[in-house]
């Protein structure tokens, strides 16, 4: 029995002196060998805080027909990129509308084609396009408007009706004419 309890404290001792002595192991070039990685002392980990949005809010816009007579509306703008919009057209004299989602991206947006496939009818029309709040935008968006767009100015912006802050609102008049579009002056 003397020779059993031999084997186990010499594996016992085997054991404890692969555990090392309180010094970290490593490989020959000095790296740290297992366990869970730690930042490097020497890191800088400290995130750039985005710069808020201290402009009024420009649009413009290119509204025309496709070759189906369908509205295609370009537009630029200096929201931030990322910044989520709607666009709507819509006709006066029946209130039918088109909307597309889109995504501001290089300072600019593209919608369309807005129209059945055998194209709008001459008329009166409306483009609108609207900045949905700032509580469903992209994080960064959020970082440069403000949580509630406080830092949106100009003469497009308009604070929400149930409190979810300022948001941005532009619209176009026109006129469907067999010559194209006629751009009407704004409202």
């Amino acid at each position: 029995m003397k020779g059993w309890r031999r084997v186990v404290a010499g594996i016992m001792l085997s054991l404890l002196a692969g555990c090392g002595n309180g010094e970290e192991q490593g490989n020959e070039s000095g790296e740290r060998l297992g366990g869970v990685a730690q930042p490097e002392e020497n890191s800088t980990t400290a995130a750039v805080e985005p710069e808020p949005f201290d402009q009024d809010v420009a649009f413009s816009a290119s509204i025309r027909l496709d070759e189906a007579s369908r509205l295609m509306v370009e537009g630029t703008t200096n929201l931030p990129p990322d910044t989520r919009l709607r666009v709507i057209a819509e006709r006066d004299a029946s209130g039918v509308s088109w909307r597309e989602s889109v995504v501001v991206e290089e300072g600019g947006f593209v919608a369309g084609p807005f129209g059945p496939g055998s194209g709008l009818p001459e008329g009166a029309y409306r483009v609108r396009v609207t900045m949905p709040p700032v509580s469903v935008q992209p994080a960064s968006v959020k970082a440069r408007l403000g949580q509630k767009g406080e830092h949106l100015g100009g003469p497009r912006v308009v604070t929400t009706e149930h409190g979810q802050g300022q948001v941005v609102e532009m619209q176009w008049p026109l006129r469907i004419t067999p010559g194209g579009v006629e751009m009407a002056p704004m409202e």
